[in-house]
């Protein structure tokens, strides 16, 4: 890949993004779209702006709860995938069951947390932890179920046990598995906060958008709706890298020979 197609590749999702927000002024512009209806890009970051303060206040909680859901998505993930995959029997009595759970949305579990936790953060933090942690088990148990049979014969003829092989081939192998369903759980995790936090908390920035919306300080809103995602895109590219830098070994890289 030449230096210039390089450079273009880079740059591609931010000239996206400024052609997206240029399009949305110039409707909301052209159209005179009233601001409680669909806000123009200027006047949400006027809002963003006025409001620096309590966004960032908001933000900070959303946040903090969302790693921490996430944190405990990612150990309770590992540990049952780790189960699930090293085992079939295992394997085909739990699927069925994480799949129906799955199933169900989050939000209705929301009123079940607020009546044992009642209402603030660890609703949230739970909410983030149920959304998020089904895609770290059935990566990291694919990771290990899918090793090679062939492999696993080799193995045992050269005296490697069970767990020899589980740990020495299974856990490397799962590793692409693993972290790729990271860049996906952190993602998700911010949606169960923010589910939570506009049903059942006093803080946050689904707390602070649904506050703005009783208002119809539609403004401030998308202001809310910008900033989460805007984090979203930070924590995705920063466990992306994070995969890049320990998986490498299990990708292509650009440009190398077929």
């Amino acid at each position: 890949m030449s230096l210039k197609q390089s450079t273009l590749v880079k740059s591609a999702p931010w000239l996206l993004t400024a052609v997206l927000f240029i399009v949305w002024e110039l409707i909301c512009v052209g159209f005179a779209i009233p601001d409680y209806l669909l806000p123009a890009p200027t006047a949400i970051w006027a809002s963003g702006l006025e409001n620096a303060a309590p966004i960032m206040m908001h933000a900070t909680q959303t946040l903090m709860t969302t790693l921490a859901g996430f944190a405990l998505a990612v150990v309770v993930g590992m540990v049952l995938g780790l189960a699930v995959g090293a085992s079939p029997v295992v394997y085909k009595a739990t699927y069925p069951l994480l799949v129906g759970f799955n199933s169900i949305p989050k939000v209705a579990f929301v009123p079940v947390l607020v009546v044992w936790f009642g209402i603030g953060t660890i609703p949230a933090i739970l909410t983030a932890f149920l959304i998020s942690f089904f895609p770290v088990v059935v990566n990291v148990a694919t990771g290990l179920a899918t090793l090679e049979p062939e492999l696993e014969d080799v193995l045992r003829s050269l005296g490697a046990h069970r767990w020899d092989i589980m740990v020495k081939v299974g856990l490397p192998r799962s590793l692409p598995y693993f972290f790729a369903s990271l860049k996906v759980a952190i993602t998700l995790a911010f949606v169960g906060s923010v589910i939570s936090e506009t049903v059942a908390s006093n803080l946050g920035i689904g707390y602070l958008m649904m506050s703005a919306s009783s208002s119809m300080n539609m403004p401030l809103v998308f202001a809310g709706l910008i900033v989460i995602g805007v984090m979203g895109v930070v924590m995705y590219e920063l466990f992306a890298l994070l995969e890049r830098n320990l998986t490498g070994w299990a990708h292509r890289t650009p440009g190398a020979a077929t």
